[in-house]
């Protein structure tokens, strides 16, 4: 991983709540990407809380980063919305039918049964 300023956790960062597995086991994150939160993940979330003040640049842009997330230049603040966005947002559900299309197919077909030819065996 590149050189950061960022400080380390006092602890490993873990969310058994939403990823009870680990991040990288979720599907949801790279390798690298459980590195960082594993790594600065309880700095960022302190940061994020006002638990703590920042102490440098690097974090004094992750506390603005919070607030307009357009402004995410580092990988390490890009995958903390990563998080944020995963853990704290709602998941995508996608059902596979739809009682309104199906009883909508009916409705295509205007056919009138006096118009019909019948076919009469040879």
């Amino acid at each position: 991983m590149t050189e950061t300023q960022f400080r380390h956790g006092k602890k490993r960062f873990y969310d058994a709540v939403k990823f009870p597995r680990g991040f990288a086991k979720s599907g949801d994150f790279t390798l690298i990407e459980e590195d960082i939160l594993v790594t600065y993940g309880e700095t960022m979330l302190a940061l994020e809380r006002g638990d703590i003040t920042p102490e440098n640049a690097e974090e004094k842009h992750f506390t603005k980063v919070i607030v307009n997330p357009s402004k995410a230049k580092s990988k390490l603040e890009h995958t903390w919305l990563k998080y944020v966005r995963l853990a704290r947002g709602r998941r995508a559900f996608h059902t596979l039918n739809s009682k309104s299309k199906f009883h909508e197919t009916s409705k295509d077909y205007d056919y009138d049964m006096e118009n019909d030819d019948v076919l009469e065996p040879a």
